[in-house]
């Protein structure tokens, strides 16, 4: 155990997470979000049922048409998450569906591919989806990087994002896939991504937007160049009446920053990897744990621990709480009732723990695997195991008591239960289940008061200002309106600036009130804004691409500026006098990746380019072009294929060829989209640089679950050899 500083734990018998969106009269029987009405995994619901059965006892519905490994939320009466649509077949896709709490019955469902991803299938329903009580909207976020605000009535999509093409988030083989969470009138998206500019090089970001537009607010970056995506959830309190976002990254490090600004309050580095743990906090005091090498003491695997949230700065390992090494916590999120630390490590075992001196009291096997959380509610702790086994836990003086426990043969359990109504609801891979008894009352307490933020209007000093929309990406002459948000020390909004100045870097117009006139008609290029008030800035940047046709040649030594996941994959370089871009082979965890040129509504056109691909060890690289979603991939096996979803090849789409080439020489690679009834045809020709381009297609294809945009792109994987890249052409079809 580590040992513990003289600083004393405060406001421990506060049994909720601080969430300064939640107050006393909200409703205590919705569950918002994936961890409940306070992002603790606690209900203040009563006469919860103690024990059930799947053959009908305190069973109320069961739907086998959803399963899903997606944790669902619960807002006025309905239920939302996220499962696979058609599994397999070549209709597969992702979807967000609505079903009556009630019976179960679907209301709507939001259908839509999954595309340009290494994530399987079985990764569908990662994230968890949030209610926004304010608004009834919800937002989802899919395996393939598609952020969507939908209307929680209807299904209708308000607006979306594309953050591959958009901002390079990255879609790898984990499938580990963050959860949106909504504070005020913000939403929030985390990632790993590959940007543009200064934000080019690969960092857990976290961006801010309007929740109700899609406007970029701020962007946040961690630790350039982790291990590792992340799917630790943030979770909103308050320290010292500061207003605060408390989260783990993918450098390995837990944060908090200021939910309106994104600056760091404190940050804690614990593990060399990244952790995916979801905090718990309790009044001043976090929880969490981790399963990667500690940065603290590297030998040893995994740690749970508590640290005081009022801190600020760095804050040293010798500044902990308590902490237990070598308890692998990298999945369950802890959960805390009447001073006690519930969790559950990796392997099944669940802790017991004082919450104040970080003392063990129990561990008990409670199965084989954990992927889901506990839940509390009604004096009862709610276990769902991976392998199926449902338990029903009392606290007790020793720890906790079996109360009940439930087999559900050949159905896995990667969620947690949910509570809302009087009833539990769980989602395994098979079906959905709603669990309690029509006889029973529904009742809850009240959520209890939260400590406040100590109130803006003492301190009205601005410390801090924002320019909005703080991202952009437009055509020449396109119009932008900027505006300066002020915030206090705290991080508190204080109001819209009203004599803030502004500065033009790049071609276009800027007039004194913010107003912009993007330039370069034809060019592609950027602009950066800079907003000042006295000693403050804030800059915001800005992508112009001009519409169809493009022609990039790197005659001036440079990866174009405005593609997106390009500039640290590749290089400006010559190769026998000629100024090109190679695909290089020295970055371990970059070196199989997509980039992307331009808008996401693009469709119906044509893209090529010039590829040399060199050779090592008779190995040789893939290399190939994106469109409309589409990948055509010159694979160093011999083969030309084109595809949509990389681990659904056998059944989505796809179609392969066998295909001789040669490395050392260079080859010209051409891929048309376009759009018919019902489907999208996809071409792709390949040809030796230099002679005819043959008049037949090489490759042919047609997807009847059609993608209909998306913006061109390059493929490529150098791991075992580099590719060079001359002469990309973008045309509309003819």
């Amino acid at each position: 155990m580590f040992p513990r500083v003289t600083q004393q734990l405060t406001h421990f018998l506060l049994a909720t997470l601080v969430c300064i969106q939640v107050t006393s009269a909200d409703q205590p029987r919705d569950w918002t979000n994936w961890r409940g009405p306070e992002q603790n995994g606690v209900s203040r619901e009563k006469n919860l049922p103690e024990k059930w059965s799947p053959k009908g006892e305190n069973l109320l519905w069961r739907k086998a048409d959803f399963g899903t490994r997606c944790t669902p939320i619960a807002m006025n009466g309905k239920l939302y998450f996220i499962t696979r649509h058609k599994p397999e077949t070549t209709e597969e896709g992702e979807r967000t569906v609505c079903l009556d709490a009630k019976t179960g019955e679907l209301i709507w469902e939001s259908v839509h591919n999954i595309f340009l991803s290494d994530a399987p299938a079985e990764r569908v329903g990662w994230a968890s989806v949030v209610g926004d009580p304010e608004t009834g909207n919800i937002y989802s976020f899919g395996l393939g990087c598609l952020f969507q605000c939908l209307d929680g009535n209807t299904g209708k999509i308000l607006w979306e994002r594309a953050m591959s093409e958009e901002f390079g988030m990255l879609s790898t083989y984990g499938g580990r896939t963050n959860f949106p969470v909504v504070f005020e009138d913000i939403v929030y998206i985390s990632g790993v991504m590959t940007n543009w500019g200064d934000l080019a090089v690969p960092a857990h970001r976290i961006i801010a937007m309007d929740k109700r537009t899609g406007s970029i607010l701020w962007i946040m970056s961690t630790r350039v160049r982790p291990e590792d995506t992340t799917y630790s959830t943030p979770v909103f309190t308050t320290f010292n009446g500061q207003a605060a976002m408390v989260f783990g990254a993918a450098d390995g490090a837990i944060y908090a920053i200021q939910p309106r600004t994104g600056k760091v309050i404190w940050k804690h580095d614990v593990s060399q990897r990244g952790f995916n743990t979801t905090p718990l906090v309790v009044g001043n005091t976090v929880f969490c744990g981790h399963g990667e090498k500690n940065r603290a003491d590297t030998t040893i695997l995994g740690g749970v621990w508590a640290m005081d949230g009022t801190a600020t700065g760095e804050i040293p390992e010798s500044q902990l709480l308590w902490k237990n090494f070598a308890k692998v916590v990298s999945r369950s999120a802890p959960l805390y009732v009447d001073g006690r630390v519930y969790m559950v490590e990796d392997g099944g075992s669940l802790m017991v723990i004082d919450a104040k001196s970080g003392k063990i009291i129990q561990e008990k096997k409670v199965g084989r695997i954990m992927f889901g959380s506990l839940v509390y509610g009604d004096g009862k702790i709610y276990c769902a195991e991976a392998t199926g086994i449902f338990w029903v836990l009392k606290p007790t003086e020793k720890g906790v008591e079996e109360i009940s426990r439930v087999r559900l043969n050949n159905e896995e359990i990667l969620s947690s239960p949910i509570i809302s109504n009087g009833r539990i609801y769980l989602t395994t891979t098979e079906a959905v289940y709603c669990i309690g008894s029509e006889k029973s009352a529904v009742d809850a307490d009240p959520i209890p008061e939260l400590p406040a933020e100590i109130p803006a209007d003492t301190d009205t000093k601005v410390a801090h200002i924002q320019i909005t929309p703080a991202e952009m990406l437009t055509e020449p002459n396109g119009k932008v309106a900027y505006q300066v948000r002020t915030y206090n020390s705290r991080g508190q909004f204080l109001g819209m600036a009203d004599k803030a100045s502004f500065t033009l870097e790049g071609q276009g117009e800027l007039t004194a009130d913010g107003k912009l006139t993007t330039g370069g008609p034809g060019k592609h290029h950027i602009l950066k804004v800079t907003a000042k008030i006295g000693e403050l800035s804030s800059l915001a940047r800005v992508r112009v691409v001009p519409p169809l046709p493009w022609k990039f040649d790197f005659n001036d030594g440079q990866v174009p500026m405005t593609w997106i996941g390009a500039a640290y994959r590749h290089q400006p370089k010559e190769l026998e006098g000629e100024k090109m871009l190679v695909k290089v082979s020295t970055i371990p965890k970059g070196t199989r990746s997509q980039s992307w040129m331009g808008q996401t509504h693009y469709s119906d056109y044509t893209i090529q380019g010039d590829f040399y691909p060199t050779t090592a060890n008779d190995l040789k690289p893939d290399m190939g072009l994106i469109n409309q979603r589409y990948t055509l991939d010159l694979m160093g096996k011999n083969q030309l294929q084109i595809r949509s979803w990389t681990p659904r090849l056998e059944l989505r789409f796809a179609k392969t060829i066998p295909y001789e080439w040669e490395p050392n020489q260079w080859y010209t690679l051409k891929f048309q989209s376009e759009n018919q009834e019902g489907q999208v045809v996809l071409r792709g020709k390949v040809w030796k640089r230099g002679e005819t381009e043959p008049t037949e297609w090489s490759i042919e294809a047609a997807d009847k679950t059609p993608n209909r945009s998306g913006s061109p792109g390059l493929f490529g994987n150098s791991s075992v050899a580099e590719v060079y890249i001359d002469n990309i052409q973008v045309v509309p079809n003819k």
